[in-house]
C-alpha cells in the first residue's frame, strides 16, 4: 500500500487532534513513539495537519485524514486498508482535495481502489522528449478533476484479475508568455480543455509478504486501457498500457533489497501533453521535476537498499535509469540517472507505515545546474 502523499506530516502535532482523553494521549504517544508493537490489529485514525515541501509544489500547508484497518481482524494474512482524504495548499497557488480508497477483503480475495480529486495545480511545461532545455520553461495552470475505481478477483493463491475504470476533465490556462514548442498536442488562444475516459483490463502477480514494508515477495502489474471516441473534437481516443514491476529480498535480518521497474506507453491520434507519461516524481527517478521529460513512452528501473536498524527508524540508499520516447525510438544513451538516499520513521510499527525523507540527484546538462529533488512522504517509495 502506497499513499500518494508526497509531504512531510507533523506528527507530534498531530496528537492534539486525534486524541480527547489523557488515556488516550498516554495510547497514542505509546503508538507513535513507543517500541511495542499493537498486535490486537486495531483499527486507528489520524488526523494529521500536512506540512510540506517539493520542488513541483514549494511549501504545502494542509490536513490528512487517515483510518486504517483489517477488514478481518483475526486472519493475519489480510492485508492492511486505509481510506484516505487531503486537503493542501502550496505557496505555489496550487490546491489538491483527494478521497481514496484502498480495500483488502478478508484473506484478500478482493481488492478495491477509489479515488476522487479535484487538483488546480500551476506547473512548469519545458516541451516533449528526453532532451528538453530548462529555458524553454512556461507557466501552466492545470485544473484537473478525476475519479478512478479498480476491483480484483483473487485467483488461485497469488494472481489476481481485474477491471479498471477512469474519467478525466482537463482544463488549462496559460501566461502571456507562452509558445507551444511542437505540434504533437493541440491548443486553442488562452485556455485549452480535454476529456478523457479509459475503461481497461489489469492482471497482477503478488506474492508479497505485506502491502506496506515489504520484506520479500513480488509484484507485477499490467493494465491496459482504451479510450473511445465519447468526446469526439480534438479530444484523444486511443490505449494506454502500463506495467509495474517491484521484487524485494531480504539480504539479512535488518536489510532488505528492492527493485523497481516501470514502463508507459500512450497510443492513439492527436495525444495531447497531458496524457504523455512523465518522468521524475516521489516513487521513481527521484531527483527530476515531474513533466520536465515526457513522451509518448517511458521506460524506467530502480534498485532500492532498505536497512531498518531499529523498529522505528531506517535508512535507504537508491539508484536508478529511466526515459522517454517516441515508439520505437528507444536508445540506450538516452538513459538518465537517479542516485541518491533518505531516512525513514515508522510512526505505525506494526503496519509497516512510515514517513521518508529523499534526496535525490539527476542528470547535468550543459549549461545548466545539477538535477536534483528533496522528498518528504508518507509510504515507501514502492
Amino acid at each position: 500500500m502506497k499513499i500518494r502523499l508526497p509531504k512531510f506530516i507533523l506528527l507530534i502535532s498531530c496528537l492534539a487532534l486525534t486524541v480527547s482523553s489523557a488515556s488516550a494521549q498516554k495510547k497514542m504517544l505509546k503508538k507513535l513513539f513507543g517500541g511495542e508493537k499493537d498486535t490486537t490489529r486495531s483499527s486507528s485514525f489520524l488526523p494529521l495537519p500536512v506540512v510540506g515541501y517539493s520542488q513541483e509544489t514549494g511549501f504545502e500547508f494542509g490536513l490528512v485524514t487517515l483510518y486504517s484497518f483489517y477488514t478481518d481482524r483475526a486472519d493475519t494474512l489480510t492485508r492492511n486498508s486505509t481510506i484516505t482524504g487531503v486537503a493542501t495548499f502550496t505557496t505555489k497557488k496550487q490546491s489538491n482535495f483527494q478521497f481514496k480508497t484502498n480495500i483488502w477483503q478478508p484473506q484478500n480475495r478482493y481488492h478495491y481502489e477509489t479515488e476522487i480529486r479535484y487538483k488546480n495545480f500551476p506547473f512548469n511545461y519545458y516541451g516533449i522528449g528526453s532532451e528538453t532545455l530548462e529555458a524553454n520553461e512556461s507557466k501552466i495552470t492545470q485544473k484537473l478533476f478525476r475519479l478512478n475505481a479498480e476491483a480484483e478477483k483473487l485467483f488461485g493463491k497469488i494472481s489476481y484479475t481485474g477491471l479498471t475504470a477512469s474519467y478525466e476533465n482537463y482544463k488549462f490556462e496559460y501566461d502571456d508568455t507562452f509558445v507551444p514548442l511542437d505540434n504533437s498536442q493541440f491548443y486553442t488562444e488562452g485556455q485549452s480543455s480535454g476529456k478523457i475516459f479509459f475503461a481497461g483490463i489489469s492482471q497482477s502477480i503478488d506474492s508479497r509478504n505485506t502491502n506496506t514494508y515489504t520484506s520479500k515477495g513480488t509484484y507485477i502489474k499490467v493494465n491496459y486501457s482504451y479510450a473511445p471516441d465519447f468526446f469526439g473534437g480534438d479530444n484523444f481516443s486511443g490505449s494506454l498500457l502500463k506495467t509495474d514491476f517491484r521484487t524485494f529480498k531480504s539480504l539479512a535480518s535488518k536489510l532488505v533489497l528492492g527493485v523497481n521497474g516501470n514502463y508507459q506507453s500512450l497510443n492513439g491520434s492527436k495525444a495531447p501533453f497531458y496524457l504523455l507519461p512523465q518522468l521524475g516524481n516521489d516513487n521513481i527517478m527521484r531527483g527530476y521535476y515531474t513533466g520536465r521529460y515526457r513522451d509518448n513512452n517511458l521506460l524506467a528501473l530502480q534498485a532500492e537498499i532498505r536497512y531498518r536498524f531499529n523498529p522505528r527508524f531506517g535508512l535507504v540508499g537508491f539508484a536508478g535509469a529511466g526515459t522517454v520516447y517516441k515508439s520505437r525510438n528507444f536508445n540506450f544513451s538516452d538513459l538518465k540517472p537517479s542516485l541518491g538516499g533518505g531516512f525513514r520513521y515508522f510512526f505505525d510499527v506494526e503496519r509497516g507505515l512510515s514517513v521518508r525523507m529523499d534526496y535525490a540527484i539527476g542528470e547535468k546538462r550543459a549549461g545548466e545546474s545539477r538535477q536534483s529533488g528533496f522528498y518528504l512522504a508518507l509510504g515507501e517509495s514502492f
